[in-house]
């Protein structure tokens, strides 16, 4: 399949059958992670794989919406790490991070899994619960697997702004 029918198909999955995600596509998911470009190249993700009852469970205190995915990434940047404009500080972590995860959502597609990438969560909850380092960002909570055979995207899934409204050219 190429790229724009990826995008196109891929929707986000609100219900979860309860079959486990098999480690080899977690590790996939995980590889497109890794090989998402970030500013100057520093990698400055740092992603829990939340799969244990245990951890499932301390997600669920800290969002409303994990939608009982068996499998969830918890997607962070590392303000070490990341790289700051000289112009005026502007640190360049929580881009990163989203990048990150849009890859990650985009390989969980292509291997036939479900995600949908969460922001609504508490950031201090989590930070205390999941025990981050200092200097971890929690950027985004995304869970994973293998769709409901009736999860279907929502009703707004398909409505799309004209090019006219989102993009301009050089005609100033």
């Amino acid at each position: 399949m190429d790229f724009i029918e990826l995008a196109a198909r891929r929707y986000s999955v609100r219900k979860f059958s309860g079959k486990p995600v098999e480690k080899e596509k977690v590790d996939l998911i995980l590889k497109a992670a890794q090989l998402a470009p970030t500013a100057c190249n520093n990698q400055p993700q740092r992603i829990l794989v939340l799969e244990s009852e245990s951890a499932l469970a301390k997600l669920r205190q800290c969002t409303a919406y994990h939608f009982g995915a068996p499998l969830a990434f918890l997607v962070c940047c590392d303000t070490a790490a990341s790289w700051k404009r000289s112009y005026d500080g502007d640190d360049s972590g929580v881009a990163d991070a989203s990048i990150v995860t849009t890859q990650m959502m985009l390989e969980a597609a292509d291997l036939g899994l479900g995600t949908t990438w969460v922001g609504y969560f508490d950031p201090a909850k989590v930070r205390k619960e999941f025990n981050l380092p200092d200097g971890f960002v929690p950027v985004a909570i995304l869970p994973t697997g293998y769709p409901a055979a009736d999860s279907k995207p929502s009703a707004n899934h398909c409505k799309r702004n004209a090019f006219e409204q989102m993009v301009w050219y050089d005609t100033f």
